[in-house]
């Protein structure tokens, strides 16, 4: 177990590492992410090594919630000021994803639709 939690700290130290010395836009538990996809496409047998530690990690995934349920009651007065901004920031957001969503879907449909015209 301390081998995988390790393997998934480094990581996420890599991505941290990345974020800072390069000024990247992203947050660097994101390029830490990208870094294992990327570990675990090179070297496949990584994946056995940390899976026990990955699913008990998801097991208790709810109490990862708990610091950002203390951060939102601890600024529930900002968000209550900030509301309609936020919901308005979410509503274009979720219609956006939604849209780019179904355009790359139709997208898709149209290359590898069949030359006969029967459904793929």
């Amino acid at each position: 177990m301390i081998p995988a939690l390790a393997t998934l700290l480094v990581c996420q130290l890599i991505g941290e590492a990345l974020v800072r010395t390069l000024a990247l836009p992203i947050p660097g538990p994101v390029v830490g992410m990208a870094s294992l996809l990327l570990a675990l496409m090179l070297r496949p047998s990584l994946l056995t090594a940390i899976k026990p530690t990955t699913q008990t990690l998801l097991q208790h995934f709810s109490l990862l919630f708990v610091p950002a349920g203390v951060g939102v009651m601890l600024h529930l007065q900002r968000l209550g000021d900030e509301a309609f901004a936020i919901g308005v920031a979410l509503v274009i957001s979720t219609w956006v994803g939604l849209a780019s969503a179904a355009l790359t879907m139709a997208w898709l449909m149209k290359r590898v639709a069949p030359k006969d015209g029967s459904a793929p």
